[in-house]
């Protein structure tokens, strides 16, 4: 079923819906919770809280893409997941990931406003339209859907110091875009 179908159904409060949205997105939900989350039980969870925020979103909220609107909210409630498991513990696989971007990105105690917030993320969308394909996926593969290094150089068919040179470049690529467009890291 295309994405409009389905919204549809989300509109016209269907259950149909959850089914059509399991079936089209549940490996993409499981696979990003999963690239957060490293319990089965915590991934599943997470995929139907997805289709519950789904179904409490819709309506009011319109998605212009629907994967990308699945996508934000899997990767949400995973983090929040994360946060909620990793309290006495640490989860070093993610956390890595994390540290990574350190240097590059403001820390939320220094962002003040959400306009502030939305001018960061439109300069880093600004950088992102910048980069040539290939370091614009695997950033994005690596920051946004927490793709593991050893993923990343079965995806790209790279070497592991060839992926994570091109990520220790580009970070260090969007911390100069960044302090020249006057954001104070």
């Amino acid at each position: 079923m295309e994405d409009q179908g389905i919204v549809h159904l989300y509109l016209e409060r269907s259950q149909q819906a959850l089914v059509e949205t399991k079936n089209k997105y549940g490996a993409y939900c499981k696979a990003i919770a999963r690239n957060i989350l490293s319990n089965y039980s915590d991934i599943e969870e997470c995929e139907n809280d997805t289709y519950l925020a789904a179904w409490n979103a819709i309506p009011p909220n319109m998605p212009r893409k629907f994967s990308v609107f699945l996508g934000r909210i899997t990767r949400h409630i995973a983090l929040d997941k994360y946060g909620y498991n990793t309290a006495k513990k640490r989860n070093r696989e993610f956390e890595v990931i994390l540290t990574e971007l350190e240097g590059c990105i403001a820390s939320p105690e220094t962002v003040e406003t959400e306009y502030e917030a939305g001018e960061i993320a439109s300069l880093i969308n600004q950088f992102l339209y910048a980069l040539d394909e290939q370091a614009r996926n695997l950033f994005i593969r690596r920051y946004w859907y927490s793709d593991s290094i050893k993923n990343l150089t079965m995806r790209f068919n790279m070497s592991s110091s060839k992926v994570k040179s091109i990520l220790f470049r580009t970070r260090n690529k969007l911390r100069d875009h960044l302090h020249k467009e006057g954001v104070n890291l």
